[in-house]
């Protein structure tokens, strides 16, 4: 398998099989849809699928086939909305490869059919058909569970990474959206808090006690970030789950005066009435409220670096058949 190095983009013919994707760090020509790192991935790497909970919406209009930069090599159109957005800022900036979408529910563009198509497709012999990379912040063991049975019940041995958090990146992008609604002020170099208008903050995560529980690590890194207490609480209803209600009034009640709401939901992963129930919230207590992740840069680069590390432990670890 012909391999690049951090450092060229010719392939090395003395490098074997064993050869792991390459992370080089490139200069960073202007915009701000410009990724901090790219990957040089070798030519014969495999499809990266991004597995899209729920189904694909039909209201929402297709890119059209042809346009420069599609992740669809075949000309089918290519959903837009933020997977889409997502899937093609990750092409762009990042991966310089096509980016496939997989919906979880549906025949629409689904998980299933991007398998099976990656399968037919064919591969390297050191290599696996496809890697999925899940479109989540973070763990979400009922989309974890239907991902993991989509890919057994295809027959076809993808190699399925984790969800983009937590990760650093991911309290950069809650910051940013609570900057974007007037919630906090950034340095415009590091990012670093200079002014913040939220006494705290509550992150609203969906996929229950479990999810909340490794979304602390993203309040633990936005709190520092904006030296202001953050936590985080469950969007789902649940005997163990603590309600953003109750997590505001526990932050209102350790002396917090403004506690602003930063949604830890990328968009198709939660139920639009969710977070409906959580604008109404902000709006009858006073609360400041960020958009949602949605297609933040940031997110196209995790979905680079989970497709990345799962490869690399896949042939680190033998388990591709």
């Amino acid at each position: 398998m012909p391999a690049v190095t951090p450092d060229s983009e010719v392939p090395l013919d003395n490098m074997g099989p064993e050869v792991l994707p390459a992370r080089r760090r490139r200069p960073r020509p202007g915009g701000r849809h410009r990724g901090a790192e790219s990957f040089a991935l070798p030519p014969d790497s495999p499809p990266l699928i991004l597995a899209v909970p729920g189904a694909l919406d039909a209201s929402v209009p297709p890119v059209p086939p042809g346009r420069p930069g599609a992740p669809e090599p075949s000309g089918r159109p290519v959903v837009a909305g933020v997977a889409g957005a997502l899937a093609l800022l990750t092409e762009h900036a990042h991966t310089g490869r096509p980016v496939v979408l997989g919906h979880l529910a549906g025949s629409a563009a689904s998980l299933g059919a991007a398998l099976a198509a990656a399968a037919a497709a064919g591969r390297a012999p050191d290599m696996p058909p496809a890697v999925v990379v899940p479109l989540l912040a973070g763990p979400d063991p009922v989309i974890d569970r239907a991902l993991r049975e989509t890919v057994v019940a295809s027959g076809v041995p993808a190699v399925i990474a984790e969800p983009l958090g937590p990760h650093p990146l991911i309290a950069q992008a809650l910051h940013e959206r609570l900057a974007e609604a007037g919630l906090a002020r950034a340095d415009r170099i590091r990012m670093m808090t200079t002014v913040t208008v939220a006494g705290g903050v509550v992150i609203a995560v969906p996929g229950g006690p479990a999810a909340v529980r490794d979304a602390e690590v993203s309040a633990v890194l936005l709190a520092s970030r904006l030296a202001v207490p953050a936590t985080a609480a469950s969007l789902e209803d649940g005997p163990d789950a603590i309600s953003p209600a109750e997590a505001a009034a526990r932050l209102r009640a350790a002396g917090a005066t403004h506690v602003a709401f930063a949604p830890y939901v990328i968009g198709p992963e939660v139920a639009p009435a969710r977070l409906a129930m959580l604008s109404k919230l902000a709006a009858d207590t006073g609360a400041g409220l960020a958009a949602p992740l949605g297609d933040h840069p940031v997110l196209a680069h995790l979905i680079a670096l989970r497709y990345v590390e799962a490869l690399e432990k896949a042939l680190r670890e033998g388990q591709l058949h």
